[in-house]
């Protein structure tokens, strides 16, 4: 997610990792599985960051694996379930879990230091309602998410990868849309936002293709709701505009 600059691409990890991260990236770690589409990033865990991450991830957090989620069991309660997929540093998943406490959110996202701040805001504001993933959205949506499992997914401000020789490492391609719907329940949604507006054009283009999708026309389960983060405000007074696009899985 897009609350401390651009987003990190889900697909995507830093080459700049700690020594244990790079050995296992280089033997095709479940966490990096695709390197050459990442974009370099750069940043260590403070010792707050790290006595926080010590403390709360063997709980609330796991890397991407095989073991399928069971979703009520890891929250403790049953829930409508969300996906937010990239959630950068955590300011608009912290504030959105905050907005709905009857919702269980969980959200991807790889770069480690992102998700070590995500965990001090849990922390701080006793946030109960989060759970992370680590890795690869991709991974996640394929194994470790069964068919009709979430009530929605968020994907805001995906990197949209701007030429035209990177457009293949967009996330937001047929197979995802297919993939989003499979995992979605029946009346479940799928909120999309981008304030880059080449990429709009593509994601109307293929969303609106998935024969699944519809452009929503009832009541959501979920907020459409976003906090205004950081970047996203620094966009607009540059006199970027936001496109959002919210669809429903037919029920």
């Amino acid at each position: 997610m897009g609350d401390n600059g651009r987003v990190n691409d889900p697909r995507s990890t830093t080459h700049n990792l700690r020594p244990e991260d790079e050995q296992t990236a280089a033997r095709g770690s479940r966490l990096y599985p695709r390197v050459t589409s990442f974009r370099s990033r750069r940043g260590a865990l403070t010792a707050a960051q790290q006595a926080t991450w010590d403390t709360l991830w063997p709980r609330i957090g796991r890397d991407v694996g095989d073991e399928k989620i069971d979703i009520d069991a890891w929250f403790g309660r049953t829930g409508p379930a969300i996906l937010e997929i990239g959630s950068g540093t955590g300011t608009a998943t912290t504030a959105m879990a905050k907005a709905e406490p009857h919702v269980n959110l969980m959200a991807v996202e790889v770069y480690r230091p992102g998700l070590a701040q995500t965990l001090q805001q849990i922390e701080r504001d006793e946030i109960d309602n989060i759970r992370l993933l680590r890795g690869d959205a991709m991974d996640v949506l394929e194994n470790m998410l069964t068919s009709e499992s979430l009530t929605g997914v968020r994907v805001f401000f995906p990197d949209p990868w701007p030429k035209a020789r990177h457009h293949k490492r967009r996330l937001l391609q047929g197979p995802t849309f297919a993939m989003i719907a499979d995992r979605l329940k029946p009346g479940g949604v799928l909120h999309v936002a981008t304030d880059h507006a080449d990429y709009a054009e593509w994601i109307a283009e293929v969303g609106n293709a998935e024969p699944a999708l519809s452009v929503l026309d009832w009541e959501s389960p979920m907020t459409h709701e976003r906090p205004v983060t950081k970047f996203e405000g620094k966009a607009q007074l540059a006199g970027s505009s936001v496109t959002e696009f919210i669809w429903g899985k037919s029920r």
